[in-house]
């Protein structure tokens, strides 16, 4: 069963196409990087993908469900099955990370549990231990205006961690790191935090997306251009790609 399928996806903004008839398949367990220039529509498919945009048209599937015929609650059910990062986490600031981490568990947790988590953290040792896995055991008590782009990165990986989630949707995680910091981040994500489980990432850096994902996908101007094992893909790809992306450019 595939874990994401859309069938002739179409989105528009305007007289935009930021998706136009787009057709994917991701199998459960797959591990897919999506690649292409600024503007080609990563952003808006991973979105789909989510659910927290419907497309204008074209039928798609996740975990098994078609988000467009879900009341509210069920939509619900399903988000929580899955799980997103992105640039630049939503990380409240002033709330230290061990409340962060548990935004993850949320789900699995009643109203009141979690306004009392608030007031005195729960699930600490399992946090911190967590943490640990990621090397950043050390942060579970600071607040996360405290931390570097690397390490809020982490905490991001630990609250997925946490999560559980089925489906784990990455978009751009790294665009803001130095490539040894990048390697390190989405390594973690593909072996610690989601291994054997479903991750489609969105990512500028082509190489890394070669070297660390089973599958690459090319989008250029809501298109796919190529869909590849990652053992096919060759540099005269990544050029093609971005050439024509430049010559569109006036």
């Amino acid at each position: 069963m595939s874990a994401v399928e859309l069938t002739d996806v179409c989105v528009r903004r305007g007289d935009t196409p930021a998706l136009d008839r787009v057709t994917l398949q991701v199998s459960r367990g797959e591990r897919v990087a999506i690649v292409g220039p600024s503007g080609a529509g990563k952003t808006t498919l991973l979105s789909v993908a989510n659910t927290s945009l419907a497309p204008t048209s074209g039928a798609v599937s996740i975990l098994g469900d078609d988000p467009l015929v879900l009341d509210a609650a069920e939509r619900r059910a399903l988000r929580q099955r899955i799980g997103t990062m992105s640039q630049r986490p939503p990380l409240a600031g002033p709330l230290r990370v061990v409340h962060q981490v548990n935004a993850g568990r949320l789900g699995q947790w009643s109203t009141l549990q979690a306004l009392a988590s608030l007031v005195r953290p729960r699930s600490v040792d399992s946090t911190r231990a967590v943490l640990a896995q990621l090397g950043i055991e050390h942060t579970l008590w600071r607040r996360a205006d405290e931390l570097s782009g690397g390490e809020l990165q982490r905490v991001a990986l630990a609250r997925l961690l946490v999560q559980d989630a089925e489906l784990v949707l990455a978009d751009e995680p790294v665009a803001s790191l130095d490539p040894a910091r990048s390697a390190e981040v989405l390594q973690l994500l593909t072996q610690v935090v989601a291994p054997g489980r479903t991750v489609i990432c969105s990512l500028h850096q082509f190489d890394l997306a070669v070297a660390m994902f089973e599958r690459v996908v090319g989008l250029r101007d809501g298109r796919v251009v190529f869909d590849l094992p990652a053992g096919d893909v060759t540099p005269d790809h990544a050029a093609a790609l971005y050439e024509l992306a430049d010559r569109s450019t006036p």
